[in-house]
């Protein structure tokens, strides 16, 4: 696979399916079979009279069952009687997609998406049936459906981060991989307690074996649980906290209650440098999505990203008393902001009020930089938090446990039930807070509009001939 590729949504081919109306159905239901294509749909195509399986399917007011297609044309008269609402359903879905059909004397057509790589295969099974899968240029203007990659077990546990957030865009890049360590570096660095880390890495191999068997719907998840116990219990690693301060582990970074302030440093220079990643990733999107000048003038591509690294150039050279460097990062960001200012002037209608609205806008983009850097401060207050119900615990188990052998029963208890609150309660806020970060400060940077989901027709089908 090219790298290029490895990075991207799954490439699609417009395709037309061309077959003899005689043969037509028969094409379709190989179609459905394969799964893979994903039809154009006419909203104002008539489905079929008053015998339709679709009227008939609104008759019968059953249940909703999951729709089969039956490989060869079954009674309708038949399925109705008998009940078999799900052949009535699959035979509904084939009813509107012929009646979307577009017929030139005995031929018909219809429009749709499928993935380059499944191409050959599916044409070759289409034509089978005596149809034709037709590849066809993409037309102007219309953005293929989104379909992201589901090879690895450890990408496949990582989408439904992506998804919550929206559809990707076919032209942007395909973030799950790194917007999934990313996340659990986060929900590390918040629930930073080795114990408790690797209580979370058992549960994620624990699901990887099907255990227990009531959770196996959670099973594709088991990397993603997993990830997360590793990140908590390497940062527990770090701040020598072994289900609370227990001692059982050196401080080999820094102790988060003892050294609060540098935390706080550490985590608002970890958020810069995911934002400034996030702005590299913008700004190949606002490439990809309308060229070289969108990626210029875009608050999230290069204009945003000299705004952001110049006012942080600035602030650090000041800081650190090197004047000429802040000199230089003030020009870079005044840079950004003349492009930013440009790009969103061009948007509006012009004229003063253009002119108070990129005003607006700019001091918009400014204040929200300075925000989202600040907003990863709460990385390091949420590691604080669990520190602190930690050494509360163990403060409390060391306390029952000095007056005498008959508490220690109660200081076992206060330790286990304890752990296991401050457990549950910060891998709830932990996963929720790296959410938010995620989403707020990151992803919307790297995404400007919302894509479209790639969905293919697909339908299991009876073989066996239905009773006529």
């Amino acid at each position: 696979m090219l790298r290029a590729e490895a990075v991207s949504p799954v490439r699609m081919q417009r395709v037309a399916i061309v077959a003899p109306w005689e043969v037509l159905r028969d094409t379709l239901v190989r179609i459905a079979e394969a799964g893979c294509v994903e039809i154009d749909r006419i909203e104002d195509g008539d489905p079929g009279g008053p015998d339709s399986a679709t009227r008939r399917l609104r008759r019968a007011r059953a249940e909703e069952q999951s729709a089969v297609l039956s490989e060869h044309p079954p009674n309708l008269d038949v399925l109705e009687q008998s009940g078999r609402i799900d052949l009535l359903a699959g035979e509904s879905q084939l009813e509107e997609h012929l009646a979307g059909a577009v017929r030139r004397g005995t031929v018909a057509a219809l429009a749709g998406w499928c993935p380059a790589a499944e191409l050959p295969a599916t044409a070759e099974r289409v034509a089978g049936a005596g149809g034709a899968l037709v590849p066809l240029r993409t037309p102007r203007g219309v953005d293929p459906p989104t379909l992201l990659r589901g090879t690895g077990a450890v990408r496949r546990s990582f989408t439904p981060l992506v998804r919550t957030y929206g559809t990707v865009p076919y032209a942007d890049l395909d973030p799950t991989l790194p917007a999934g360590i990313v996340y659990v570096v986060m929900f590390g660095v918040m629930f930073g307690d080795a114990g408790h880390g690797a209580l979370l890495l058992l549960a994620g191999l624990l699901l990887r074996l099907g255990r227990p068997r009531r959770l196996t719907w959670l099973h594709p998840l088991w990397p993603f649980v997993a990830g997360a116990g590793l990140a908590g219990t390497l940062a527990g690693v770090a701040y020598g906290e072994f289900f609370g301060p227990t001692g059982v582990l050196p401080v080999l970074w820094l102790n988060p209650l003892d050294e609060p302030v540098r935390l706080l440093a550490s985590a608002v220079g970890l958020g810069a440098v995911l934002l400034a990643l996030a702005y590299g990733a913008g700004i190949v999107n606002r490439w990809r999505e309308n060229g070289a000048a969108n990626a210029l003038y875009a608050a999230s591509g290069i204009a945003g990203a000299a705004l952001f690294l110049g006012l942080a150039v600035a602030l650090g050279a000041v800081y650190l008393g090197r004047i000429g460097f802040a000199f230089a990062g003030g020009t870079v960001a005044i840079a950004g902001l003349v492009l930013a200012g440009s790009g969103l002037y061009a948007a509006t209608g012009g004229g003063p009020g253009g002119i108070a609205q990129t005003g607006i806008q700019l001091f918009d983009v400014v204040v929200r930089i300075g925000s989202n850097v600040l907003s990863f401060a709460r990385l390091a207050a949420f590691g604080l938090t669990h520190a602190a119900l930690g050494s509360i615990v163990w403060d409390g188990t060391t306390g029952l446990a000095r007056m005498g052998a008959g508490a220690l029963v109660a200081a076992v208890v206060v330790f286990v039930v304890g752990n296991a609150l401050a457990f549950a309660l910060e891998a709830l806020v932990a996963g929720v807070q790296a959410l938010r970060l995620e989403f707020y400060e990151l992803f919307s940077r790297v995404f400007e509009g919302q894509g479209r989901p790639f969905r293919p027709w697909h339908l299991p089908v009876q073989h066996t001939e239905v009773a006529q």
